[in-house]
């Protein structure tokens, strides 16, 4: 690791969350006004995910910022006239169309390996099929190719997928859309604005900009906060944070090295903040050393746990409430009711506006009443169930 400068700004613990939550959209955030597509912009990355509980993530992420903005809306933000594509980002990512060139680096690294998981028995033939096929009649999916999979497990997939996948990784396709959650793939040319489709970017300045990027996104963070934005490695960061633009800051309380975006530091957080339930997905909380650390909140998606050893449930969404993370809840749908099915408040006081999120939510997927399965403790369900009756 590179030692850090002598940092620039100290900033208390307080200050490093207000940051990060106005980096985040959350607080005052004047890209929120720009709707969906200004908070893509804004946070640079939106993860993609398969489980749906109340909607998919990547859905969750614009709502738990803008409110009840409707679901298709999301999805055309997202996908209509070249605005945004999918690759590997912090995971598999929704990314504004701006980024193409910043992933060069990355393209570049996989074609250099050859392969991802699976290796192909004939390279060129079987790309050479799924090219001449979406020229002459993209953009389609993997089933519209030619079949996605063997008919075996689920992860022996078909030469045709294969095939699509290691082109998408090295640049020669693109996934322009999600449809049916199957990726919808076309090339580049047709997918991607001229000014932007280009890979001249050398793989430094491809860093540079992805540090910058993720500082920007975060407010402030330590190495590994920004690393973990875009999945790069350590010594990737370290070989470019000096050129970033990002200043060195001490953190009340963080005992690590950490930069912050100087735009961050120009003025104050203020700002309204929003009450709301988080995708365990949202860039906000994906990072849960982070979040332990500026939030005091320890989470863990238990979807993959099993079940009797579930603390919180199979996809509990965190609250976010005053700029605190003060509980969590686990919901379901059952019919036209909204049911949190396990749930815990971090204060009493929390109970309000877990009532308030859970009815704002309820609403956005078209449930028309909420109910409490289950709480830490009796006095938290009795709580929250006298706030929603109070609030309806």
């Amino acid at each position: 690791m590179t030692t850090a400068p002598p940092p620039n700004v100290s900033l208390s613990a307080d200050d490093a969350r207000r940051i990060a939550l106005r980096a985040q959209g959350f607080l005052g955030a004047p890209d929120r006004r720009g709707g969906v597509r200004g908070i893509l912009r804004h946070l640079g990355a939106v993860q993609l995910d398969t489980i749906s509980v109340l909607a998919r993530s990547h859905e969750l992420v614009p709502y738990a910022r803008l409110g009840a903005v409707g679901r298709d809306t999301v999805e055309k933000a997202y996908w209509s006239d070249s605005h945004a594509f999918e690759y590997w980002s912090h995971a598999a990512c929704v990314l504004p169309i701006e980024e193409w060139p910043h992933f060069a680096f990355r393209r570049r690294a996989r074609r250099a390996r050859g392969h991802r998981w699976h290796v192909l028995q004939d390279k060129v033939r079987s790309t050479r099929a799924v090219l001449d096929r979406l020229k002459a009649d993209g953009p389609l999916t993997s089933t519209e190719l030619g079949g996605a999979k063997n008919g075996g497990e689920w992860f022996e997939w078909s030469e045709t997928k294969i095939a699509v996948e290691w082109l998408l990784d090295i640049g020669e396709v693109v996934c322009s859309e999600r449809r049916g959650w199957k990726r919808v793939y076309d090339l580049p040319e047709r997918a991607v604005p001229d000014a932007l489709l280009h890979d001249d970017l050398d793989d430094r300045e491809c860093l540079r900009r992805l540090v910058a990027l993720a500082g920007q996104s975060l407010g402030v963070g330590t190495r590994a906060d920004i690393a973990d934005y875009h999945r790069l490695k350590g010594d990737q960061v370290d070989a470019v944070i000096a050129d970033s633009g990002l200043v060195p800051v001490a953190v009340e309380g963080w005992g690590k090295a950490a930069w912050a975006d100087p735009a961050a530091l120009a003025t104050a957080p203020r700002g309204r903040h929003r009450t709301t339930l988080l995708s365990p997905f949202d860039s906000l909380v994906w990072d849960r050393a982070r979040t332990e650390r500026i939030f005091g909140f320890t989470h863990r998606l238990e979807a993959y746990v099993p079940k009797p050893r579930r603390i919180h449930g199979y996809f509990a969404m965190p609250l976010l409430a005053g700029g605190r993370l003060q509980g969590r809840v686990d919901p379901a749908r059952e019919g036209s009711a909204l049911v949190a099915r396990q749930l815990s408040l971090t204060t009493p006081k929390a109970a309000r506006p877990m009532a308030e999120a859970l009815l704002e939510a309820a609403s956005w997927v078209g449930c028309d009443s909420v109910r409490v399965e289950r709480a830490g403790t009796p006095a938290e369900a009795a709580a929250v169930t006298a706030e929603l009756a109070a609030l309806t």
